[in-house]
C-alpha cells in the first residue's frame, strides 16, 4: 500500500433535479513508474493509480483508465447531471492492490 495516499473530492451538497453539476477529484499519490531507482541502485516498484471510477446510485457516470505516463496526484474534473438525491461514489485502484474509496452526498429538492 503506497503511504499517505489522501482522495479528495468536492461535490455541490444540494442541486436542483436534472441540475448539471461539477465535480472535482483530486488524490495524493507519488504515481511511481518503476523506473527510478533507490539509494542502494534497488529498482523501485511501480504503483500507479491505474483505474478511477465514479458511481451515482449504482451506475457507473465516469471510469478511467491511467498508465505509467500519468503525473504525481492526479486531478479530475467532470460534469454530471444529478436526477436525484443520492450518493456519489468514487474509488481509486492501485497497482498494488490497494483501493481508496470516497463517498459524497447530494440532495435534490
Amino acid at each position: 500500500m503506497a503511504v499517505g495516499v489522501k482522495p479528495r473530492v468536492k461535490v455541490p451538497k444540494t442541486a436542483a433535479a436534472g441540475d448539471v453539476i461539477t465535480i472535482k477529484t483530486l488524490i495524493s499519490h507519488k504515481m511511481e513508474s518503476g523506473q527510478r531507482k533507490d539509494s542502494d541502485g534497488n529498482k523501485i516498484p511501480q504503483s500507479i493509480i491505474n483505474t478511477f471510477t465514479c458511481d451515482f446510485n449504482g451506475q457507473n457516470v465516469m471510469s478511467v483508465e491511467l498508465h505509467g505516463a500519468i503525473s504525481t496526484n492526479p486531478y479530475f474534473q467532470f460534469k454530471a447531471t444529478v436526477p436525484e438525491s443520492g450518493d456519489f461514489n468514487f474509488t481509486w485502484y492501485d497497482d498494488d492492490g490497494s483501493v481508496y474509496t470516497e463517498t459524497k452526498s447530494i440532495a435534490v429538492g
